[in-house]
């Protein structure tokens, strides 16, 4: 019997932690860049799946989405105000930098049909689903 991948991501969560780590250590490394990840929803009824993140204060056209290797990555930068260029800052907790979140496709999703809109700081993706396909096999 063998073993069915319904193409979920089932590596183990602590692996992925560490291959994504190990894959931003140059950049952490060389650079004072602060990387982060956006928090989002991913909800799915019969029809599609829907993922929103939340981008505040950032601008449409500052943001990235692609679909390679069967993952849907949403990427970009938020540049840290240069205003405040004396004295001293006492709480600092927006974040600033470049992110990436990643999320692997089930085989179910129609990529050239996805949809993107972006009003006050939430991205919302449109991730169409394809017609189920297979079989009935009867027992003769």
């Amino acid at each position: 019997m063998s073993l069915t991948n319904y193409g979920w991501d089932t590596t183990p969560l602590t692996t992925r932690i560490f291959d994504d780590f190990l894959k931003e250590w140059p950049r952490r490394a060389n650079s004072r860049v602060n990387i982060w990840a956006p928090p989002m929803d991913v909800h799915e009824n019969d029809k599609e799946f829907t993922v929103k993140a939340e981008l505040p204060g950032m601008k449409k056209e500052e943001i990235n989405i692609d679909v390679r290797d069967n993952a849907l990555v949403i990427s970009g930068e938020t540049k840290q105000e240069q205003k405040y260029k004396e004295g001293n800052t006492h709480v600092q907790e927006r974040r600033y930098g470049s992110f990436s979140r990643s999320i692997a496709l089930p085989s179910n999703v129609k990529p050239d049909d996805i949809t993107a809109k972006f009003e006050n700081g939430l991205l919302e993706l449109s991730l169409p689903k394809t017609a189920p396909t297979g079989k009935k096999i009867t027992i003769s």
